[in-house]
């Protein structure tokens, strides 16, 4: 029933009205409804699932005998902040929607180790849920499964509680919460997912078998200028940084280089990326110490700015580090059934010279075994199963005491060459330790297969009475590029020279412009006396004072100077999306007598065609080091509709598509003002293939209200004007419009 409504909710939200995020509390008062119920399969999920690899991960830092007590998940039950439903590209037999997921129940855990009793209490998490209901059926309940799961590792924190000698174990608490995260990852984070079959004429394989959109060749280059950490007596110090890449529940690790602040690692890996939207890459840098290791700084790269442009090289800001960069190369792979394709994605390994690289990749599904030969007499064995392919090992649940166990498991494999490498498998009995089935797959042969695929075929096992047969499906589709082009190299120092570039080699790039236009917004054009001195503008609001600059010296130089600032500490989000640390608002831009930005006249007197204001911004992109500027200058003639409540305005910016946290700036607050000056300059990182695709969200709110902020007027701009994707850079006002407009 509850599934039933929930699609009915779905249905009836989708046809009246669905913006991109919704707020969904409806969904909210369901989940209180259902919360009792999905207590108790949490609870059992809890105790079948993770205690045990609680367990054995525990063993492993000589901590035995872990046990879960009680475990009461409380009243509360999670909330859902807002919801998406993808409405395009999706196909016609799927439901795919985001949630914003919160938990901060009154959950009452206890358990036992080492003969000591412990608690978890006040446990937290949050991140992205992704539910994709398919198949849709024609029958009750009109889906016939879900596939539920964290994009990225969702954010999880808890209090350990307990005795004395508990607390006192040197590192337990990490190691627990290090322990949590790692469960969680398995059970649904991608690329693992948690299914749930609703209909029993759905067939396991489509809900449960592994679906990678492509793979995600990573190549770690180098990193400069990274913090000391080691310090000498004599002040003098290095550090040993290693580097840590997350996909998801996917981690790699490079070599630690010692005592360096520029080590060139030279890393590959490989990541599968099972949504392109939504998924991000994780670089964190540590340094490498007999004690704890030290954080050098992270840096997140959207996936789908990879998969956009098919492959990207770049310098990444560190964030939480006082300065630092890393240097990625990112290529961005589809899946082919063409087996003419491996030809090429062969050349291509052999080109790059890395014996780790893979041209293909398998995904296996392992439904279920037959008659097995028995352990004992008179004993069914408990059997699991190996695979492997080249290094990589993989293995199923164990199933008990049966001799036809059904596994439903279904596992993905990147393989160097289909020509030369085998697929092999082992059933094993738990029970005795003993190889009760073998079978050798020459990979070879589903290059041959329609498809390159074989579906639900049963395997006549080696090693095993003559009736044993073990049923699954294979899958082998070839790495393509999905774009080929040749990356241009950003770099700290020198990018490639462009006259596209005009931020930085033209002074007069930035101006004001009665064309540009808006989703649905009116501009009115200023005079332009001054503007074409609005790139120094650019750059010297990052100090919020202007110094002489030399004579000899061009425009161009102190700008170059400028953005090429690394003394300061980021805040870096992604590669799309990164922020430097807001510099202060400027109250004087001259020097000397001479005024280096003269702002548009104050001369209207119109509140915009809505009669909400009007707000004055300067946008400007530099192609050369991928840089969207934008500087929030002032806003006129705020409506005042009570003078005993004159409104607290501030401006908050996104870029769309995605609204996410990452892409949000927000000014300072100016009280009690209707014609508020900003003056503040915000950042953002983003190629020039992703910049003419986005969008410039602009919210003017007040902070005066009873109900959170109330937003005074929008407006949006589109990124793709090719004053701004070219390198030129505009200075205009826009009308504030309402809210309901942009809706």
């Amino acid at each position: 029933m509850y599934f039933y409504n929930l699609f009915n909710a779905l249905l009836h939200s989708h046809q009246v009205f669905f913006p991109d995020v919704e707020r969904c509390e409806w969904l909210n008062r369901i989940l209180k409804q259902v919360w009792p119920n999905a207590n108790f399969y949490a609870k059992n999920l809890i105790k079948e699932s993770i205690e045990p690899n609680i367990q054995q991960a525990m063993a492993g830092y000589k901590l035995n005998g872990f046990k879960f007590d009680r475990m009461i998940l409380g009243t509360i039950p999670p909330r859902i902040g807002g919801v998406k439903v993808y409405d395009k590209n999706v196909s016609r037999n799927e439901i795919i929607m985001d949630l914003d997921l919160f938990y901060a129940g009154d959950c009452d855990i206890s358990f036992a180790l080492s003969g000591l009793r412990g608690g978890i209490k006040d446990f937290q998490i949050h991140g992205t849920v992704r539910v994709i209901m398919k198949p849709l059926i024609s029958q009750m309940p009109l889906i016939g499964g879900l596939q539920i799961f964290f994009l990225n590792n969702p954010n999880i924190d808890f209090n350990l509680v307990g005795v004395v000698d508990l607390l006192d174990m040197p590192g337990l608490s990490d190691i627990l919460r290090k322990i949590i995260v790692e469960q969680v990852a398995a059970i649904m984070v991608l690329p693992n997912k948690l299914p749930i079959v609703l209909s029993d004429g759905v067939p396991a394989l489509s809900l449960k078998m592994p679906e990678p959109e492509g793979v995600l060749r990573i190549h770690v280059v180098e990193a400069k200028d990274l913090m000391k950490k080691d310090i000498s007596v004599l002040g003098k110090g290095k550090s040993d940084p290693y580097a840590i890449i997350s996909v998801g529940a996917q981690q790699f690790r490079t070599q630690t280089i010692d005592n360096t602040v520029n080590p060139k690692w030279d890393y590959w890996c490989e990541a599968f990326i099972h949504a392109e939207s939504g998924q991000t890459l994780q670089v964190v840098i540590n340094d490498e110490d007999a004690g704890e290791d030290e954080l050098l700084g992270r840096a997140t790269v959207e996936i789908s700015s990879v998969t956009k442009n098919g492959e990207i090289d770049t310098w990444l800001t560190l964030e939480q580090a006082k300065h630092g960069l890393v240097h990625l190369r990112m290529t961005w792979f589809k899946l082919s059934s063409e087996k003419s394709d491996l030809k090429q994605a062969l050349e291509e390994t052999q080109h790059l010279r890395v014996t780790s690289m893979s041209t293909a990749l398998l995904t296996v599904f392992i439904d279920s075994a037959k008659n097995l030969p028995q352990a004992r007499q008179q004993s069914q064995p408990d059997p699991y199963l190996v695979l492997s392919v080249g290094k990589k090992n993989e293995q199923t649940s164990v199933q008990m005491r049966t001799d036809a166990p059904v596994w439903e498991q279904g596992f993905t494999f990147l393989v160097g060459n289909p020509d030369n490498d085998t697929l092999q498998l082992k059933v094993i009995d738990q029970k005795t330790g003993n190889t009760i089935g073998t079978l050798t797959y020459i990979l070879s042969a589903l290059m041959e297969k329609k498809n390159l695929e074989i579906m639900s075929q049963p395997f006549q096992l080696q090693k095993s009475g003559p009736e044993t047969k073990i049923i699954m499906s294979l899958s082998l589709r070839i790495l393509k590029r999905h774009r080929e082009q040749e990356p241009a190299v950003t770099t700290p120092d020198k990018g490639p020279a462009s006259d596209a570039d005009s931020v930085l080699s033209r002074t007069s790039s930035i101006r004001t412009s009665a064309s540009h236009g808006s989703q649905s917004g009116t501009l009115q054009q200023q005079p332009s006396t001054g503007d074409s001195n609005a790139a120094e503008a650019v750059a010297l609001s990052h100090q919020g004072s202007v110094r002489k600059q030399d004579s000899r010296k061009s425009t161009t130089s102190a700008i170059m100077e400028q953005m090429s600032i690394q003394e300061e500490p980021f805040v870096v989000s992604t590669l799309n999306t990164v922020m430097m640390a807001t510099p202060p608002r400027s109250p004087n831009l001259s020097d000397g007598g001479t005024e280096l930005l003269r702002r548009s006249p104050s001369t209207t007197s119109s509140s915009g065609s809505a009669g909400l204001g009007r707000i004055q911004l300067t946008v400007a992109y530099s192609v050369q080091r991928q840089r969207l500027l934008v500087i929030v200058h002032k806003i006129n003639n705020i409506p005042l509709k009570d003078p005993n409540n004159i409104p607290d305005p501030y401006v908050k910016l996104y870029l769309l598509p995605g609204r996410s946290k990452e892409s949000k700036r927000k000014t300072n607050v100016v009280k009690d003002n209707c014609d508020p000056v900003f003056d503040t300059t915000f950042e953002y990182i983003i190629s020039n293939a992703e910049l003419v695709n986005s969008e410039l969200e602009v919210t003017v709110c007040t902070q005066k209200g009873f109900f959170g902020s109330p937003v005074i007027g929008m407006q949006k701009l589109s990124l793709s004007d090719p004053d701004i994707s070219s390198g030129q850079g505009i200075k205009a006002w826009y009308d504030l419009l309402p809210e309901s407009k942009f809706e």
